[in-house]
């Protein structure tokens, strides 16, 4: 496998990779709910877990809740 031959410089290095950066997140709305959240992931609102616009974790009844 080849090697470089001269030494790269750190400032050299950090100017490539400038150019990867975090991009912002994609936001969906769900159409049950009308919460804004990121796309692919699961959401809380009002005590329950949402994927995809089904419950997937209901929340503790509100009954035992307030005991």
């Amino acid at each position: 496998m080849p090697n470089p031959k001269w030494r790269h410089s750190k400032q050299r290095k950090r100017k490539r990779r400038t150019h990867y950066k975090a991009e912002t997140p994609q936001l969906a709305t769900c159409k049950a709910t009308g919460v804004t959240h990121i796309m692919h992931h699961a959401y809380w609102h009002e005590g329950k877990m949402y994927y995809r616009g089904n419950v997937v974790i209901a929340g503790a009844p509100e009954e035992a809740a307030a005991e």
